[in-house]
């Protein structure tokens, strides 16, 4: 593939600040997060990032760092199930942790003014009309809830609506399919937030999905995965990826020993559709979107495709 100079712009020298504590009354423990920022340029957007399951802010350098020198504020959160917090079992705080994440996102926008002033130089270089969420496989499922997706209940119900009007893009990587008849025994078990509906996911979204992601919590394939574009009214694009596994080339680390599927060239195609989808959805650059889906067109042709509804 060509250089996404020519679709997103050059890269910039990028400045990270970790961690940077936000309060949280409610949670058990303050809220820790890592800011990652380019060192010049103005009206920057801001990118709340959801980990998946066990990760941390330590994770997916390889997306941060890119959008981070591409123009972004990239705040990325550690939530309770993180590995490195070493939670509990039976911490009371379990049934309610895919609450709590969604909560944690709210928080950094919420509390916008001590991450900006946390990195030195961003004061006042933030945009803060132009906020996206992203996140991967569980972190995805949390961003979705930002968009407008819900958690339904046993009986087909909805959960709260906890979208977000602050919010007005996501990108969903590896994101969760439907529940119910859709989940393994094991699933439905232990995994009772597994119910997303996305009939209420108005807000724009891009979803990524590999053709080889075969989750052990469903008894559906890898289609599962595009559910929150296949059944959502605001999930406008669907980037496949060919041969992809659930890390998407390995987009959880530059040596991250879970990558079962590793290819540099899908996650070089991840981060410049991904990067140039979110300007163009945030209004930073009404044509980057096409012009990389033209570029992955000519370059890409065995890696992926983006379907637009």
């Amino acid at each position: 593939m060509d250089s996404p100079t020519a679709t997103v712009g050059p890269a910039a020298p990028v400045v990270s600040v970790h961690p940077v504590v936000l309060a949280a009354p409610g949670r058990g423990e303050d809220l820790r997060v890592r800011v990652s920022a380019p060192l010049v340029g103005d009206r920057l957007p801001v990118l709340v990032f959801s980990h998946g399951f066990g990760q941390s802010s330590d994770s997916y350098a390889p997306l941060v760092d890119f959008w981070a020198a591409h123009g972004f504020v990239v705040v990325q959160p550690t939530h309770l199930d993180s590995r490195s917090l070493g939670l509990a079992p039976d911490d009371p705080r379990q049934p309610r942790i895919w609450r709590l994440r969604v909560e944690d996102l709210v928080r950094v926008v919420d509390q916008l003014d001590l991450v900006e002033a946390a990195v030195p130089g961003l004061a006042g270089r933030v945009d803060r009309d132009r906020v996206a969420v992203a996140g991967h496989s569980w972190g995805a499922q949390t961003a979705s809830m930002l968009l407008g997706a819900r958690v339904l209940d046993p009986d087909g119900g909805p959960d709260t609506d906890l979208s977000d009007p602050r919010i007005t893009a996501g990108v969903l990587l590896a994101v969760p399919g439907t529940g119910g008849d859709d989940l393994t025994p094991f699933a439905a078990e232990h995994f009772p937030f597994m119910h997303p509906g996305f009939a209420g996911m108005s807000t724009s979204a891009l979803v990524v999905a590999g053709d080889k992601d075969q989750s052990a919590l469903s008894v559906r394939g890898p289609e599962w995965f595009t559910d929150a574009y296949a059944l959502s009214p605001g999930a406008e694009s669907l980037l496949t990826l060919f041969g992809a596994e659930h890390s998407l080339g390995g987009i959880s680390g530059y040596h991250s020993t879970e990558t079962t599927d590793e290819s540099p060239e899908r996650v070089a195609l991840v981060r410049l559709l991904t990067t140039a989808y979110l300007r163009t959805a945030l209004g930073v650059d009404a044509s980057a979107f096409a012009a990389a889906r033209a570029e992955a067109a000519r370059g890409a042709a065995a890696i992926g495709r983006v379907d637009s509804k």
